[in-house]
């Protein structure tokens, strides 16, 4: 079953983080990224994501779009990054999901993601 595991993080307190702090972190999500490769899960690396300033939202009701600059909901934790990965079940994507260098200074969401079949 593949899962994405989205990481929000306080945009605040990331932009407060020392410099010399990125370095750290750096090397907790290539030792993370490695573990999972090793673990012979089926990853696919996701991308960091611009800062929610740059967000704009969409909707579309009763055929009249609007425009929102931003993002969809004003939260201290603001979507960050994700990636999926492919494992037997959800227990042993939560297992990957609190050793996520994300968790340890921000929110770590896991979601079963849809297959879509054609009928026919």
């Amino acid at each position: 079953m593949k899962y994405m595991v989205m990481v929000f993080l306080n945009e605040s307190a990331e932009a407060a983080r020392p410099k010399e702090d990125f370095a750290k972190v750096a090397a907790a999500w290539k030792q993370y990224t490695t573990a999972l490769q090793e673990a012979g899960l089926d990853f696919m690396p996701g991308t960091p994501v611009q800062p929610s300033s740059t967000a704009t939202t969409i909707r579309v009701r009763h055929g009249e779009a609007s425009v929102q600059d931003g993002p969809v909901a004003e939260t201290k934790e603001q979507f960050a990054s994700f990636f999926t990965i492919d494992c037997p079940d959800l227990d042993t994507a939560l297992g990957w999901a609190k050793k996520c260098p994300g968790a340890e200074y921000g929110a770590v969401e896991v979601r079963p993601v849809m297959c879509w079949q054609q009928q026919g």
